[in-house]
């Protein structure tokens, strides 16, 4: 699999131009999480997503993304927000320390289920008892463009699902099967497949997943 480095490259070479079109579901949002609670974006990328829970009333918001060049563009749209670069991997921050964390198309760049499994980890580490979990990705799609790749990048990567866009980015598309376990610590409040339209303009399958950690 391609270094870090490699797709920390290509994330700060498309920060200037790629719009992240994946809606947040507020009102599921808001069911779980208050806005006095402590909200954590990991992959944030320019704080889209933050930036519509401040317009909500949430005002207790952090987010972090591996890539300088997001980070950068999100401080110059929102410099209210608080947007911290990471290296990828460790959060910065103590155990037990947020409400809620959100993961949104983050999973689909980071392809192998030891990535994952570690993310998850992470994320489970900082997040507080009975804290809850939005995370919102790509499912597998059955189109002959995807499945073409899928074919193609399987005997590759070692992994159904994954691929690589022209920009040299390696992304992943999941089944639900995958996702269910990820998160076996936590218990399952809503999980609802959906239609997102991509960066790139595509359509792809796709979830809403809120759990609760145990």
């Amino acid at each position: 699999m391609e270094n870090i480095k490699d797709q920390e490259k290509c994330w700060n070479e498309l920060a200037g131009t790629k719009e992240f079109p994946t809606p947040f579901s507020m009102k599921k949002f808001e069911k779980h999480v208050t806005p006095r609670m402590k909200v954590l974006d990991v992959g944030c990328g320019y704080g889209r997503t933050l930036n519509e829970l401040h317009t909500n009333g949430f005002n207790n918001l952090t987010g972090v993304d591996f890539s300088v060049a997001m980070i950068k563009r999100g401080l110059k749209l929102y410099p209210y927000l608080n947007l911290i670069k990471n290296n990828g991997e460790n959060l910065p921050f103590p155990d037990n320390e947020f409400d809620s964390v959100i993961l949104i198309g983050v999973l689909t760049s980071n392809v192998t289920d030891i990535e994952q499994d570690l993310l998850l980890k992470e994320i489970s580490r900082v997040l507080k008892n009975n804290g809850i979990l939005y995370l919102s990705d790509f499912l597998l799609n059955h189109d002959q463009r995807n499945l073409k790749r899928y074919a193609k990048y399987e005997d590759k990567y070692g992994i159904y699902g994954v691929f690589k866009l022209p920009e040299g980015l390696i992304l992943r598309h999941h089944s639900i099967k995958h996702i269910l376990e990820l998160t076996n610590d936590y218990d399952n409040l809503l999980f609802e497949k959906t239609i997102f339209r991509t960066m790139n303009g595509n359509i792809s399958n796709g979830f809403y997943y809120l759990g609760r950690k145990k």
